[in-house]
Order: structure tokens, then sequence, then C-alpha cells
């Protein structure tokens, strides 16, 4: 007997809106884009008044994929069931995935930015690039910190797969002569 699969997400039939996990493909196209923009931004009007870089974005990134790193290991934990945890409510596990999603590509548009960003630094010989530099580099580590962190919160979130036995039949598989 062959096992049914359900539709990837995007396609035709009535599960085409099923939201899927995100693909790292995404990302890095998506970074990829933000880095030849934060190239480009940067090379036209790095001279043309720009305050030196802050640290605030670095430290708001940075602890954003504190949080999210934290609500990973809770969620996991709460879907486990481990013992001294309550049951986690299954909406709360819904936002946490669409938090999760939006938090991956914001973090992957910032880490391209900030590799541009520091990329263009780099080449540059002046004071102020040198100056600038730490916080690029900074807030490129955060960006990828927030990546990571919302990645492992999206697979966080994922049910856990039953065992055989337990498993209620599918809808396809108890209809005979179909496949």
């Amino acid at each position: 007997m062959t096992q049914a699969r359900s539709p990837r997400p995007g396609g035709t039939g009535p599960d085409r809106s099923r939201m899927g996990p995100t693909r790292i493909s995404t990302l890095v196209v998506a970074a990829l884009a933000a880095a030849a923009v934060a190239w480009l931004l940067i090379s036209s009007f790095y001279y043309s008044g720009i305050p030196r870089l802050p640290w605030l974005p670095v430290i708001t990134l940075a602890a954003l994929a504190v949080l999210e790193g934290y609500a990973a290991i809770n969620t996991r934990g709460r879907i486990d069931r481990r013992p001294g945890r309550e049951p986690v409510n299954p909406l709360m596990v819904a936002r946490f995935v669409v938090l999760a999603k939006a938090s991956s590509l914001v973090g992957a548009l910032f880490a391209g930015f900030y590799a541009g960003l520091t990329a263009w630094l780099f080449v540059e010989s002046t004071r102020a690039a040198t100056e600038d530099r730490a916080p690029a580099g900074g807030g490129f580590l955060a960006s990828l910190a927030l990546t990571a962190a919302a990645l492992w919160l999206e697979r966080s979130c994922r049910v856990p797969e039953r065992p055989e036995d337990e498993r209620e039949p599918d809808e396809r598989e108890s209809r005979p002569g179909q496949r």
C-alpha cells in the first residue's frame, strides 16, 4: 500500500494555501538582494552627511534573537509535554510560527543589508568608515542570530510524528480503490 502524499504548498487543489516551512533559498535570495541595495545606497550617499551607525539596531536584533531562542526552547518542551510544563495552546503555537517566518525573513534582509554595508566599509579607508565597521559587523552577526533563532522557533513549533499504531487513517487511505 502506498502512502498518500499531501500536495506541496502553492500548488493547485484545496491545500494550495497551506503554509510550508521557510525555505533557505528564499532567505539567501532576500539577503543577496538586500546586500546589493546596501552597497548601492552606501556607495552613493555615504559622504553626503550620513551620521555614524548606531548600536541600537544591533542591540534590538540581538535581544529579539534571544527572546525567540527562549520561545523555541519553551515551546518545544511544552509540545513534547515534558514534566513540569503546561500543555501548549495551539493558537499560541500558530502565532509563534507566523512570528518565526516573519523574523527569519527580516533577519535575512538585515543580514544582507549589514553584509553589503560591512563589505563596502572594509573597502573604504576613511576614518569614518573605520569607525562604522564595528556596528556594521555587529549588526550582521545579530541579524544572523535572529535568522537562526527564528528558524529554530519555527522548527520547534512542529508537531512530532505519532507512531504508526497511534495514527488515525487518512481520509484518502480509507477509501478503497484510491491512491
